[in-house]
């Protein structure tokens, strides 16, 4: 049998698949989170988990249009709400029980989202109101609520090197956006921390998690922003807090959700099973469950055929209780 020399590369088992295990992110603590409900048998974007206040699960089918809701006692899954032209990618639920829909919106003539919005559905998906117009030009992808009821939206326009979008906040009253993180390439998750003073964005198209101190809604402090942590390979997508403000950010395209600590140094990861065979890469969101330690993730499987899925594992600390439970 023939031989290969000494000097051919050769894989390990920490580099086999389509997104190994960064060297520097392979001895953090690491666990494997478990299957919990499948959502279909083929591989619909999931996006969007939030809590209601009934503690049923709620996430969003982009392509479909579609708001879903998953009983997590019953494991039944129920549809909401249902309008395939507008591509809803976030929720986030109001301590009104409303329903708060972040849109991408549709495709323009050149294949990029920029007519996105928000809109609001009374809890039983009915009674949409416009919160955000797609005459903004935003292509919408998260939304988080402050303790005010104001809410941080992300706008995803742009790519690695067209900064377009960014962050921005919508005050209770609905009155007038502001920009609090501009020029950003395709802003994707954004989250708070536990007592609504750090702010936190992933940039999609260019790998980066950002952490903002504020003094005030929608006011950064000075020397307040900075980048902690340059992902290596791609996708930091949709994020969360726990009541330690440890942040967790899904990692598209990894199959795996990567935890920060609330200065943002990479402390665990929750992977999911079958990744290394590239089965579930795209990890798109979670949700923390609020009071308990238990978090949910949103996933598809492009490979093997494994559908759409939401899985269970546990994180650091308890969920926040997000306005939406206030």
């Amino acid at each position: 049998m023939a031989t290969e020399p000494a000097n051919t590369l050769g894989h390990t088992g920490a580099t086999c698949g389509l997104a190994p295990i960064p060297a520097s992110e392979r001895d953090i603590v690491s666990v494997t989170a478990e299957p919990f409900f499948q959502v279909a048998e083929e591989p619909l974007p999931l996006e969007g988990p939030a809590f209601d206040r009934q503690g049923n699960l709620l996430f969003v089918d982009i392509y479909g249009g579609r708001v879903l809701c998953l009983s997590l006692e019953q494991r039944r899954l129920t549809t909401l709400y249902s309008d395939p032209g507008q591509n809803p990618s976030g929720l986030a639920v109001h301590k009104d029980g409303r329903i708060f829909v972040a849109a991408v919106g549709p495709r323009n003539s050149q294949g990029l989202f920029d007519a996105g919005g928000v809109f609001a559905l009374d809890p039983g998906g009915g009674g949409r109101q416009t919160v955000v117009p797609p005459s903004a030009g935003h292509a919408v992808n998260d939304l988080v609520f402050d303790r005010q009821g104001g809410f941080y939206m992300t706008d995803f326009r742009g790519s690695s090197t067209r900064p377009l979008g960014g962050v921005y906040y919508m005050p209770p009253d609905s009155s007038t956006l502001r920009p609090v993180l501009p020029d950003l390439c395709g802003a994707n998750g954004v989250a708070l921390g536990p007592d609504d003073g750090v702010l936190w964005a992933t940039e999609f198209s260019a790998c980066r998690l950002h952490r903002a101190d504020l003094s005030a809604p929608a006011t950064i402090s000075h020397t307040g922003t900075s980048i902690p942590y340059h992902f290596i390979g791609p996708g930091p997508d949709s994020m969360r807090t726990d009541l330690q403000g440890n942040v967790y950010v899904a990692l598209n395209r990894q199959g795996r959700v990567l935890v920060f600590s609330p200065y943002g140094i990479p402390i665990g990861q929750i992977l999911l099973p079958g990744r290394e065979k590239n089965r579930f890469l795209r990890c798109t969101s979670l949700a923390l469950m609020p009071g308990s330690r238990d978090l949910f993730i949103v996933a598809r499987d492009e490979v093997g055929g494994g559908g759409a899925m939401v899985f269970k594992a546990g994180g650091f600390a308890d969920g926040l209780a997000m306005f939406s439970h206030q």
